[in-house]
């Protein structure tokens, strides 16, 4: 094993997140180094089947004119590969160098991997949140059901006339059962133990949230709880015009609290011939699911929609291996991105995954912003607090602190003529 010379700082994942992060640190002067453990870079987009897509417009995803062809898995990860080609960032690049160890060191932060150590004063964790695959343990005796997560099933196709279960309440759930639809299943039961917002839409689910009336309302100064009550009526006027009052939530949507999901056009136009079941998985037997409160459904197909568990095992902080979830993790971030309780340490997921916005948006601004923090501006400071800081607000809380990215007077200008007037069908510009 060789350590490596110095560096001001380590990013650990090469998805879209420490991508973009890598891009402001090199414009920044930084001598940096970006860690992947896979072969070639992407994240999480690059173990997605081809058929999982963005939430939203490909106009909201991408920036300035890096390319993007569509919503789906393959244009994403291309879009994700076109900013290493169009900033030059190979070089900074370690590919197949997983981390077996990030703890904090004299000099910032000592990064082992199995070839080599990195030292650097500041190390960025962009391995997301997506990381573990949830499978709820439950009892199987002699099961002949086949089993996917959502991560997991490649070929859609294996749906067809095939009796299937899909379990989970959220967008990875609603995800596959409009997949049931597209693909032919013979019969679709859905089990849930409570089913999240999302904004029903006959439309491709990317028309399903629209982020640029989201940033109007945010840059016109409405509070959190005029926007709430806004997107709460406009919720259930739709839940009641698509026939779905009996899976809405029962406490209000909350923008500091939620995401806002579109809905999944195919889902609700079957909606009448899902069978639903508000219970939990218990056991398996033969061809039999059964239920927590006794049912019994005969199931060729189960499909897992329960999501992902964050693993930031890699970082050795004592804190962060007992925390429990995003919010937990986010609740002792200073302004949503620094890490409370140990040195240098920037996580970006917590403050952007479940939120509502762009992730390449969100992601660009900050990363900008923490390069300022590394300079020596102090940006991430704002105390650690719950809830979710969305799409513009996002810009809004740095521009308080990093005036050398924000001007004063002059960001808000520019902001909100982006929000009121920048085409639809036209991307943002890189920040």
């Amino acid at each position: 094993m060789t350590t490596n010379p110095q560096l001001d700082l380590v990013i650990v994942g090469g998805g879209i997140g420490g991508i973009i992060c890598l891009k402001y640190a090199k414009d920044a002067g930084l001598k940096t180094v970006l860690l992947e453990r896979r072969e070639r870079i992407g994240g999480l987009w690059r173990d997605l089947p081809s058929w999982q897509d963005i939430q939203f417009r490909k106009e909201d995803w991408t920036l300035g004119d890096l390319p993007l062809s569509g919503e789906d898995q393959p244009n994403i990860l291309r879009n994700i590969e076109a900013w290493v080609e169009r900033f030059g960032l190979l070089p900074q690049i370690r590919l197949n160098a997983p981390v077996t160890r990030a703890r904090p060191s004299e000099n910032g932060w000592q990064v082992t991997t199995d070839l080599g150590a990195y030292e650097a004063k500041w190390l960025i964790a962009a391995t997301g949140a997506h990381n573990r695959p949830v499978v709820p343990e439950v009892e199987r005796s002699d099961s002949s059901i086949v089993e996917y997560h959502s991560s997991a099933l490649r070929d859609p196709e294996l749906v067809r006339d095939k009796r299937i279960a899909v379990v989970g309440g959220g967008a990875s759930a609603y995800d596959l059962l409009d997949l049931c639809f597209a693909h032919g299943a013979r019969s679709v039961a859905w089990i849930y133990r409570s089913a999240k917002w999302m904004r029903p839409t006959r439309q491709p689910k990317y028309f399903g949230t629209d982020m640029r009336r989201l940033a109007k309302y945010q840059m016109l100064g409405l509070p959190v709880s005029t926007i709430n009550r806004l997107i709460n009526r406009d919720l259930r006027a739709r839940y009641a015009k698509a026939g779905i009052n009996e899976i809405m939530p029962d406490s209000e949507f909350d923008l500091r609290r939620h995401q806002l999901i579109p809905g999944r056009s195919r889902m609700l136009a079957n909606f009448r011939h899902i069978e639903r079941y508000r219970r939990e998985v218990q056991s398996l037997h033969d061809k039999t699911i059964g239920l927590s409160g006794g049912e019994q459904i005969e199931s060729d197909l189960l499909l897992w929609g329960t999501g992902y568990d964050v693993e930031l095992g890699y970082l050795d902080v004592e804190a962060l291996a007992k925390a429990k979830g995003l919010t937990e993790i986010s609740g002792h971030c200073y302004s949503a991105f620094r890490y409370a309780d140990a040195p240098n340490l920037f996580l970006l997921a917590p403050g952007v995954l479940e939120t509502s916005t762009s992730t390449p948006w969100a992601y660009s601004h900050v990363a900008k912003s923490i390069m300022s923090h590394i300079g020596g501006r102090p940006v991430f400071t704002r105390a650690p607090r719950q809830g979710l800081t969305n799409h513009f607000e996002i810009v809004k809380m740095l521009a308080s602190r990093d005036r050398s990215t924000y001007p004063f007077g002059l960001w808000y200008g520019k902001y909100l003529w982006l929000a009121m007037f920048h085409p639809r069908a036209r991307s943002m510009p890189i920040p």
